[in-house]
């Protein structure tokens, strides 16, 4: 499939949720000391509603993709919790081990951001609607795996659950079954907003101090996503055409 054309329904997946997963609503309160472990595969509504809540308290996740016919992380899903079933939720900080989306968000406001659940994420029933509207529009994308080479080292992606820019980029991930640290990067300020590289800052662009982007901008010069590091490689780069097609060339089978 075309990569703008992929671009262009991941534009119009996320208007269609509302861009619900691209704003920092409220920061944790508390990070987990070890990484959050979720398996999940993309296309999956329920899923995304647990990877849009990551983005808005802007917790980072080790992500373990396990799509339909994988055998990389699947085994692992039944053995730690009894069930092959999405998403599920490790968290070695507390011995949590949580199945249903639902479960999983108030898990998070609860355990990290010391709040309840918005009242907008207990309607689970249009949430899930909404979700499943979204998974149509990607056509089948991040469901099937393929056949690939497993990293020895975990790979790290710069992202935000409603940028469509990088949902195909997880997307191919998520086939090829390539475990990554999910760093969330959602919009901080108004400033952040705009389209990919252009912010709606008047003058010079300053991200948040503290903040999340600040630290990416002091790594990188660049605030922009998705953004990719490889340690397998030594690959470092911004752009998802670039970045899917170097998953594909490095990782396909």
């Amino acid at each position: 499939m075309n990569h703008l054309f992929k671009v262009a329904m991941a534009t119009a997946a996320s208007t269609l949720r509302g861009w619900q997963g691209m704003v920092v609503t409220e920061p944790a309160a508390v990070q987990p000391e070890k990484p959050l472990k979720l398996y999940e595969f993309e296309s999956c509504p329920y899923c995304r509603l647990v990877r849009e809540t990551l983005t808005e308290l802007a917790l980072d996740a080790d992500i373990y993709p396990c799509p339909k016919g994988g055998e990389r992380f699947r085994p692992e899903v039944l053995e730690l919790g009894g069930k092959v079933q999405f998403p599920f939720l490790v968290d070695e900080n507390t011995g949590e081990k949580l199945y249903e989306s639902a479960d999983i968000i108030e898990y998070l406001y609860t355990t990290y951001a010391k709040r309840p659940v918005p009242l907008r994420l207990k309607a689970m029933l249009p949430q899930a609607v909404t979700s499943l509207a979204n998974s149509a529009l990607g056509m089948g994308a991040g469901t099937k795996a393929r056949t690939s080479k497993k990293p020895a080292q975990m790979l790290t992606l710069y992202s935000f659950e409603a940028s469509p820019f990088c949902r195909p980029v997880r997307e191919v991930l998520c086939e090829l079954e390539i475990p990554y640290h999910l760093v969330n990067l959602g919009k901080e300020q108004f400033a952040d907003m705009g389209l990919n590289g252009v912010h709606a800052a008047v003058g010079e662009y300053n991200p948040v101090k503290g903040g999340k982007r600040e630290k990416f901008m002091a790594k990188t010069n660049k605030m922009m996503v998705p953004y990719l590091e490889d340690p397998n490689t030594g690959k470092a780069m911004f752009e998802s055409k670039a970045i899917v097609e170097y998953l594909l060339e490095t990782y396909g089978g």
